[in-house]
């Protein structure tokens, strides 16, 4: 599936009219997609609005010391993983105070694939508390910026289901 960036753009812009209507802040934690959503949100003039910021945690150090994800998690589940995006999530809502912050963590590619999470294994999560997440595991085509921008799109697109539904 080819995404394009005006696909892109008009995610991000849908999904900030949505967080504007709510009154809603929202901040990113990002692995695969190295930022890529916090970007795309703040590529519209007037984003500071709702948009509070961005982490990049593509190590899982920084996962665990910057969102406070388990060293347990990362070692038995993989940085690729349902608990791991969860925690990402509630770190994310602990440290900035938004009202929704999405997690995003993959395997883009080339390399470091395996059986059990080829490339384009993607698990994301969002939500405005532990209660309210929702984690979800998606496994896209392509070459790595393939992979992202699905990934990206499919995160912009979550969270504004998310948005529309709470």
């Amino acid at each position: 599936m080819l995404i394009t960036d005006q696909d892109l753009e008009l995610a991000g812009n849908h999904l900030g009219d949505l967080l504007t209507g709510a009154g809603w802040t929202i901040a990113t934690a990002e692995s695969c997609t190295g930022g890529w959503v916090a970007k795309i949100l703040t590529d519209r003039a007037g984003s500071s609005a709702y948009v509070h910021g961005g982490l990049v945690t593509y190590s899982n150090e920084a996962k665990h010391e910057m969102l406070g994800v388990s060293e347990e998690a990362l070692g038995e589940c993989g940085a690729v993983s349902e608990p791991v995006v969860r925690q990402m999530v509630g770190g994310t809502l602990a440290v900035t105070g938004v009202d929704v912050a999405v997690a995003i963590s993959g395997v883009a590619g080339p390399g470091g694939g395996s059986e059990d999470k080829p490339v384009g294994t993607v698990w994301f999560a969002w939500g405005s508390s532990l209660k309210t997440m929702e984690a979800r595991l998606e496994r896209f085509e392509g070459d790595r910026d393939a992979v992202r921008r699905q990934a990206v799109l499919y995160a912009l697109q979550g969270v504004s289901e998310y948005v529309k539904q709470s």
